[in-house]
């Protein structure tokens, strides 16, 4: 159980739309009440036409921070491999400002490897990558520290990722918010595996660490409870192009309105 409030987060991902119905999906889903508005980090689809329409998230990231007025917005999540780890602090701190203090970093290891392939990155292996993101966190947050101006406020982390070993032990030490997958159990399971970690390194993760999960086609009425039981607080609804049909994302936040 969580006594942090609900939150409702739709992940609008950047692929098979023009950019305008993605801009119109935005503004629709800041009218619906969600909290949070995520895109995603790749160069290409995830589904469908492994080469359809797509679009970057970082230049979208400033777009949205323009267009937007109360939501908060963010990547869910970036592949830390894209970007020199100062780089993307310093975009961070600059969509942080162009959005009035409402932006989400989220970042992972990465996992896409036609992203690396097509663009020239190394794609190594999970334990390399990993390694890179741990040694990006303390990079990342020293070059936010140092910003000037500073960012309006400290902007949450959050970390994507299972790895029970690894990933968990990162989200521990540099978390804010850690975004899950898998069901409740799976929840249950690696968040008191997460609380672990946090006593290892001297964090209260369970006060300290917002648990984050993807809902996919469940309904609030099929688990909403249960997740609240284990701990999750952040809940995200996945709406693909070219439609963007939010209905889903509604019916959550009725939900989430209807526990207050």
């Amino acid at each position: 159980m969580t006594d942090r409030n609900l939150r409702i987060a739709v992940q609008l991902q950047p692929q098979h739309a023009e950019y305008g119905q993605i801009r119109d999906a935005v503004l629709r889903a800041e009218e619906l009440g969600v909290d949070v508005v995520f895109n995603w980090d790749h160069f290409y689809p995830l589904s469908g036409d492994p080469d359809g329409l797509h679009f970057e998230c970082w230049t979208m990231l400033g777009a949205w921070a323009e267009q937007t007025e109360r939501v908060e917005i963010g990547a869910l999540v970036t592949c830390n491999s894209y970007r020199n780890p100062d780089l993307l602090a310093d975009m961070a701190r600059t969509v942080d400002h162009i959005s009035g203090g409402r932006l989400i970093l989220g970042i992972g290891a990465g996992w896409f490897e036609k992203d690396y392939d097509q663009f020239g990155y190394e794609f190594g292996t999970p334990g390399t990558r990993l390694a890179d993101l741990a040694e990006a966190m303390p990079r990342i947050k020293n070059r936010l520290a140092v910003g000037n101006p500073a960012p309006t406020r400290e902007i949450p982390i959050l970390i994507g990722g299972g790895g029970e070993k690894k990933t968990l032990r990162i989200v521990a030490e540099h978390g804010d918010i850690w975004h899950s997958f898998g069901d409740v159990e799976t929840l249950t399971r690696k968040s008191a595996i997460l609380d672990e970690h946090g006593a290892a390194v001297g964090r209260d993760t369970a006060a300290l660490v917002e648990r984050s999960v993807e809902v996919g086609r469940h309904s609030p009425a099929e688990v909403g409870d249960a997740l609240v039981a284990a701990g999750a607080s952040l809940f995200t609804v996945g709406v693909n192009g070219p439609d963007y049909d939010l209905s889903a994302a509604a019916e959550w936040v009725a939900w989430r309105d209807a526990q207050r």
